[in-house]
């Protein structure tokens, strides 16, 4: 399967971003919720549809690492089923994002042997990357995004690189702000949940 492009929600994009915005001192993680299609109409390939985010709690307690556990990944997998019911869409875990506070956007070699060991299983699994905390030449603060799948590497140390994947953040129809504004609000709730469980 050849990953063509990401379309993302604003809503999810939103919470992702908050997400990684919330520590500056150590990366967070999470799992993107949505399904991947077949894009006949632009001849081949296939588009992920990322409308939901499911951020997760460290459990690596170096800055610079993020994991998931057994119990977080089941977890996630039945949030999925759950709003599959209830929204009567297929949803399903098909990424995962994760922060670079201070750092480049560009994936590790790290976050490429992740990404290809996600890959094993889904090989429309995407990644994403929030950069942050970062300031450029003018000393404005800026946040970057980029989405990746790994790919064999072509020699070198690393037996993966990263390949760009086009983003899109999708617009929200007008009839749906309620339901998804909600799903947002929810999110940014729990992301205060999640930060008081980790200082614990």
């Amino acid at each position: 399967m050849v990953l063509r492009r990401v379309d993302i929600t604003a809503s999810a994009f939103m919470v992702g971003m908050a997400h990684a915005m919330s520590t500056e001192k150590e990366e967070i993680m999470g799992l993107l919720l949505g399904d991947t299609v077949d894009n006949v109409a632009a001849g081949g390939g296939s588009i992920a549809r990322i409308s939901r985010i499911c951020m997760l709690r460290r459990s690596d307690r170096r800055k610079d690492r993020v994991e998931i556990s057994p119990e977080q990944l089941t977890k996630a997998v039945a949030e999925a089923e759950r709003l599959s019911a209830e929204l009567n869409e297929r949803l399903r875990i098909c990424g995962w994002y994760h922060s670079h506070p201070h750092i480049t956007v560009h994936p590790s070699h790290v976050d490429a042997h992740t990404q290809a060991n996600w890959q094993a299983m889904d090989a429309g699994f995407v990644g994403l990357i929030f950069s942050c905390f970062n300031t450029d030449a003018a000393h404005c603060e800026r946040a970057q995004v980029t989405c990746f799948q790994a790919v064999p590497s072509a020699g070198g140390a690393h037996p993966y690189e990263s390949v760009d994947v086009p983003l899109f953040v999708e617009e929200e129809p007008e009839a749906l702000p309620a339901v998804l504004g909600q799903a947002a609000r929810d999110s940014l709730m729990q992301l205060h949940q999640l930060m008081v469980v980790e200082e614990r």
